[in-house]
């Protein structure tokens, strides 16, 4: 399809494109955001759920849109007026037919910016192996790769770029690598330790992705992105606890361990649970080195070259040492994990809800308490019985949850879609409510709402609700099985959060020993 040439802007620098953002409230797209604004572009995030964007720090700079690239309008209405269109989406661990959504929403994404005069196409893809034919690859890197085509089909001028390993702050392989090696010294490991692979930091990938706005029209082809290392797992590993000053790891190969083997392996050692390990440890099958470096031709690489693994994993250490991690591997939607709203209406028309209500009368300020409700979980846990909490996770892990290892972005402040242990978070209003999302296995939907108020006397008052909404007779076996502990946990949730706000402890420690009595405590049924 012939385009012509957009004009220079200003000193001979290419004019700013309006650029169209999917799978901003992920982990590559929400790095890649400010990147473009940086360059000057204008950037326009669709969303399936647009508040998740609302607390960003460039919230205020883009335009948000409601969409989803499997909806073929909201793609349409999303295209209008964009000059470039990042795919940064895939529909993995949505299920066995997750390479059909992807093949269907590439094939709608495409038609649509070729319907509304898109000038560029730019689509981050998975390295997939020389020679290995595709039906021997992995069912992710497959996918990814029949996604790249159909994009590359789609009469819309297309940069594909196909990254292997991405190092960075928060990113779920960087994640997998440095667990696995802070926490096994020695280890019998899967034979794909022996895989050599070609990293590359996450701020080449991002360079690389804005570079790619500003490609000549002429350009139509997939480029293999990868930095100056190319080396084995093992040798990764080992390069990782020299630069954190570990000592060596002992690091034996075996042969037996599948790649579902692996991926249970790495769900219990790393935060990374089984269904998004999986897809990465398949991908470590095979060598995945990159055949060419043609992307230099038009975007150079910067002064010193692209970044090699020691730099990579120092700045992702930095970063997390000085609590700067913009976006992590949870920033995007756990694969299987509900996403429905909060049911607002007690006469909710899917059935049963659960709820446990508590409340309580604090001798503190709004603020005082706020800022305990904050530092909810992570490194502070969940203010009563580490020990239950502590379990909970565990069999969450052991059925192929998240568990409680996610932690938190950031220690002091949460903002909406942030992932806390295995909550999400769905609202934060501060200084008053802040409502999370459960992403454990659980038969059924289920919350935990915390409100800062005052009463009618002017006194502060901390409210607390837990919902559930069952799903089958399992959902309600499930809830009159841990009703019993509800006074034990939620109640001492609720008493320990007031007698930290009355002593003036904002987020510090783990739990701690019950204070006074609650106020009201009891748990419902509301039909």
């Amino acid at each position: 399809m012939a385009v012509p040439q957009r004009p220079p802007g200003p000193h001979g620098a290419p004019e700013p494109r309006r650029c169209l953002v999917t799978g901003a409230t992920g982990y590559i797209g929400g790095r890649l955001v400010p990147e473009l604004l940086a360059a000057d572009h204008q950037v326009r995030c669709v969303a399936r759920s647009p508040g998740k964007l609302r607390d960003q720090p460039w919230a205020g700079r883009v335009e948000t849109v409601r969409g989803d690239v499997t909806d073929e309008e909201s793609v349409r209405a999303a295209m209008e007026g964009v000059d470039v269109a990042y795919y940064l989406v895939h529909a993995l661990g949505t299920g066995s037919g997750f390479e059909e959504t992807d093949r269907r929403a590439a094939r709608i994404f495409g038609e649509r910016a070729r319907a509304a005069g898109v000038r560029r196409i730019v689509y981050l893809g998975g390295l997939t192996p020389e020679g290995v034919p595709e039906r021997a690859l992995s069912p992710h890197l497959r996918s990814r790769a029949e996604v790249g085509r159909v994009l590359l089909d789609s009469g819309v001028p297309t940069a594909v770029l196909r990254a292997g390993v991405i190092i960075g702050s928060g990113s779920a392989s960087f994640e997998m690598l440095r667990y696995l090696t802070e926490r096994l010294p020695a280890m019998v490991t899967p034979r794909w330790v022996r895989t050599r692979t070609q990293p590359i930091a996450v701020r080449d990938v991002l360079r690389l992705l804005v570079g790619c706005a500003t490609l000549p029209d002429e350009v139509h082809r997939t480029f293999d992105i990868g930095g100056p290392d190319v080396l084995t797992y093992r040798a990764m590993m080992r390069r990782y606890a020299r630069v954190t000053g570990l000592r060596r790891r002992l690091i034996v190969p075996v042969p037996v361990l599948t790649p579902g083997l692996s991926s249970l392996w790495v769900g219990l050692v790393t935060p990374v649970p089984g269904a998004i390990a999986r897809p990465l440890v398949e991908s470590l099958r095979h060598e995945v080195v990159c055949a060419e470096r043609d992307i230099t031709r038009y975007v150079p690489d910067p002064p010193g070259g692209p970044l090699g693994v020691d730099r990579a994993l120092e700045l992702a250490l930095r970063r997390i040492r000085d609590a700067e991690v913009a976006t992590r591997w949870s920033s995007a939607a756990t694969p299987g994990a509900p996403s429905d709203p909060l049911p607002t209406d007690p006469a909710w028309s899917g059935g049963s809800l659960y709820q446990d209500r508590r409340e309580r009368a604090v001798d503190a300020s709004p603020g005082d308490v706020w800022r305990v409700v904050e530092g909810i979980g992570g490194a502070n846990g969940w203010y009563s019985l580490p020990l239950a909490w502590a379990l909970r996770g565990w069999i969450d892990t052991l059925v192929g949850g998240v568990g409680l290892r996610r932690g938190r972005r950031d220690a002091a402040r949460l903002r909406v879609g942030d992932s806390l242990d295995f909550w999400r978070v769905e609202e934060v209003l501060p200084p008053r409510l802040l409502r999370l999302r459960a992403e454990m296995r659980l038969p059924g939907l289920a919350w935990l709402e915390m409100v800062v108020d005052r009463d009618a006397r002017g006194r502060t008052v901390y409210r607390q609700r837990a919902l559930f909404h069952p799903r089958g007779l399992a959902g309600h076996l499930y809830w009159w099985s841990v009703a019993p502990w509800h006074a034990l946990v939620f109640g001492g949730m609720a008493r320990n959060i007031a007698a930290r706000a009355e002593r003036g402890e904002a987020g510090t420690g783990r739990g701690g020993k019950d204070a006074a009595g609650t106020r009201a405590s009891a748990f419902r049924r509301v039909r």
